[in-house]
């Protein structure tokens, strides 16, 4: 069985684990059939040695890229909740920006979960971000008292399990200087010291918009039935906190923010998570480009272990060659800085040789000399 694998080195170990896996339940003829066709498959997506596969990239991005538009996604049933894509979300991606214009966390359940609505339901209701004002009836002041008395929404409270007590503990670890006592469903807030009429007011805002429950920042949670299972969609990028909820599964729930995803789970995530939205944007715009090429974009912007942009400060900035990096933006700048401490440019790529009107190291450009003699000749030239 292990000869017929030799057969075929050409094939990458971690494809060839997969055939392994596979084939397993087939006989040898099958197997070596299967082994054939992805041995072929594979030398045919080999780029040829020389191939200017830069410009291919560029090219295959450019063209599509003019005929994309600006497109936002509205989530059926939610107006507030919208997702941008298009051309404004490819640029997001491939210029690294630190956070998307609207962020989006996509929400596995674990078994046991996913399929039960009330549970799902409860999930969703516990991620939610829930201010004070959503689950109070009435604030007002007491003047006689100096103080806040705000009206609990008992009937809300229990849709959402928070109690009395876990609001009072809540509000006074987050506003230290509050005194705060509930009465029988009325809270009563007062100022540790004495403050002006205009700041018990602006107090009273600030009250409003309290946390009490819930991921920070997020305000919209959307429950979506996807086959046979549930998947919840809310509008952040905080993993960090969804993660520790019950019922979340952290293998497979993902956020639009590759760097959110490289700090928790580390730069091949990112990078995973770079193509799949570059995928998915591509895809929803009616286009087709081959994912090698948003695969090496990918590449690129993650080899160094961290997120970088393809832009001025991003990979540019990090060219070997002076005159690649003076011809993006800023020249002076880096020809000064270059000239400092004497770097030497060795022409090895594009840019700089069609600067300088050089043959560019691509294609018949690669080998600095051919030569090629029969074999009478050199024996001839023996005699």
């Amino acid at each position: 069985m292990s000869s017929i694998y030799e057969e075929f080195s050409n094939i990458p170990e971690s494809s060839m684990n997969e055939i392994k896996e596979l084939t397993k339940g087939m006989d040898q003829s099958s197997r070596k059939k299967v082994l054939k066709r992805v041995s072929e498959e594979y030398e045919k997506a080999k780029i040829n040695p020389g191939e200017a596969i830069g410009i291919i990239t560029a090219e295959s991005f450019g063209e599509p890229g003019t005929q994309m538009i600006l497109r936002v996604f509205h989530f059926a049933g939610v107006a507030e909740m919208s997702l941008t894509l298009g051309l404004t979300r490819l640029i997001e991606l491939f210029d690294a920006r630190k956070s998307p214009s609207t962020p989006l966390t996509k929400i596995y359940l674990k078994h046991g979960y996913k399929t039960d609505v009330d549970k799902v339901k409860a999930i969703a209701a516990s991620i939610k971000e829930t201010k004070l004002k959503d689950i109070s009836d009435e604030f007002s002041f007491n003047l006689t008292q100096f103080r806040i008395e705000v009206l609990l929404n008992k009937k809300e409270m229990k849709e959402l399990k928070i109690t009395e007590t876990h609001v009072v503990n809540v509000l006074k670890e987050s506003l230290k200087d509050l005194d705060v006592k509930d009465d029988n469903g009325t809270l009563r807030i007062k100022p540790k010291e004495k403050d002006s009429l205009s700041g018990l007011y602006k107090l009273k805002e600030k009250l409003k918009y309290a946390a009490i429950k819930g991921v920070k920042g997020v305000e919209q949670v959307t429950p979506v039935k996807q086959e046979n299972e549930y998947i919840i969609y809310c509008t952040t990028d905080n993993l960090k906190d969804i993660f520790k909820v019950e019922g979340v599964d952290e293998t497979k729930t993902t956020t639009n923010n590759p760097f959110v995803i490289a700090d928790l789970l580390g730069i091949e995530a990112a990078r995973k998570i770079i193509i799949d939205e570059a995928v998915e944007v591509i895809k929803n715009q009616g286009l087709d480009i081959d994912i090698r090429h948003i695969m090496f974009l990918a590449d690129v912007m993650t080899n160094t272990g961290v997120i970088k942009g393809i832009t001025r400060t991003g990979i540019t900035s990090e060219k070997e060659s002076v005159l690649a990096r003076a011809s993006f933006e800023t020249p002076i700048k880096h020809i000064v800085n270059a000239s400092l401490i004497g770097e030497v440019d060795n022409l090895n790529s594009v840019i700089e040789n069609v600067m300088l009107n050089q043959p560019v190291p691509l294609g018949t450009g690669l080998p600095d000399l051919v030569a090629t003699m029969k074999e009478d000749a050199v024996k001839g030239k023996k005699k």
